[in-house]
């Protein structure tokens, strides 16, 4: 039997909120692929993997003259709420949540992976002058190209029995290339190798609006690879704190280095600190961050900014400026002030 007038007038409403809601609710993987941020393609992708589909039940619309019942149309009453969908985290690279687990062995990214033409204020002349010996004008050159590779992958899920503490492997290259210093043979100044393991717990904890992400252990090893004179390592055991808000994210670690029977810098920790600080802001593409170090007992530290602004797909400009000892294990006690414009990538 058709529907009476009044009681389609009432029914209309229900019917275009439907259809409102259904045109703002990502649907198909097509919906997803017009977005052009990346960041808010990927949420897109993943909360259209991880929603379930909502329950519907059926409303009984009364007819408004005589009380009848006048129709049945179908309304939304389950839709899944903020809570269980997982929200997007700057630091899900970490994998703290379920739906951006990738399970073992998959490379994830670490520290920032880049490429970048440097200008340093003095360069560090020092511990190079007894192997110039017989090419007195082959100083250091001011300009060189600075690049950093860094991964991690899981190496193991669930590692402590029943406990959600993964343990990871990660590594960052560093290096410093003399490549238009054609009077020294364009050499490899220094590079630093940085192998580590991490096991990391994720957190699900509020603290005055402030959401604690991860704790985690990790030990990691640094060296330059050289002997004699130019030789510098050291080894830590560090523990770690991981927060965020509102597009902002802050990871904090303290550490204990380990003695050595063969030391090449007794002191380092006077210059490197017992622990930094990482900070960062993503907005629209853009990556705001900053790397700070210092030492309350020796006054000495160091700050590392960076801003990386969308270029093409993965690829991102970025921009770099250090102030501070410790820009690399040979300049461990040698102030450095240096500025850097490149390419980074994200994976």
């Amino acid at each position: 039997m058709p529907l009476p007038h009044r009681s389609f007038l009432l029914v209309l409403p229900l019917i275009c909120a439907a259809g409102a809601h259904a045109q703002d609710t990502p649907k198909v993987i097509g919906d997803c692929a017009n977005i052009q941020d990346n960041t808010a393609r990927l949420a897109c992708f993943d909360t259209l993997a991880a929603t379930p589909a909502p329950r519907t039940e059926a409303a009984v619309v009364v007819n408004p003259v005589d009380g009848t019942p006048a129709a049945t149309v179908p309304v939304v009453t389950a839709q899944p709420s903020a809570e269980s969908s997982a929200k997007f985290s700057q630091l899900d690279h970490w994998e703290l949540d379920k739906p951006y687990q990738r399970g073992v062995f998959k490379f994830r990214p670490h520290y920032a992976s880049y490429l970048i033409a440097t200008r340093s204020y003095r360069p560090n002349q020092a511990p190079y002058a007894p192997y110039r010996e017989l090419n007195d004008d082959a100083d250091l050159s001011k300009g060189e190209l600075a690049f950093q590779l860094s991964f991690k992958m899981k190496m193991l899920e669930g590692a402590i029995g029943k406990q959600p503490v993964d343990l990871w492997f990660g590594y960052t290259q560093n290096s410093f290339w003399q490549a238009a210093n054609s009077k020294a043979s364009s050499p490899f100044r220094e590079t630093n190798y940085q192998p580590e393991v991490m096991a990391i717990t994720p957190l699900a904890l509020n603290l005055g609006g402030v959401d604690l992400r991860f704790a985690g252990l990790g030990f990691v090893h640094q060296s330059n690879g050289q002997s004699g004179t130019l030789s510098r390592s050291w080894n830590r055991f560090y523990a770690q704190l991981g927060v965020e808000k509102d597009g902002f994210s802050a990871t904090a670690r303290v550490w204990k280095r380990l003695n050595e029977s063969d030391d090449d810098n007794p002191d380092i920790v006077d210059y490197m600190g017992r622990g930094d600080l990482a900070l960062a802001y993503r907005r629209d593409g853009h990556i705001y961050s900053s790397t700070l170090r210092y030492n309350l007992h020796t006054d000495k530290g160091a700050i590392q900014a960076g801003w990386a602004f969308p270029l093409a797909g993965n690829l991102k400009g970025y921009a770099q400026a250090f102030a501070g000892y410790g820009q690399s294990l040979i300049d461990y006690n040698y102030f450095q002030r240096s500025i850097g414009f490149g390419v980074l990538g994200t994976f």
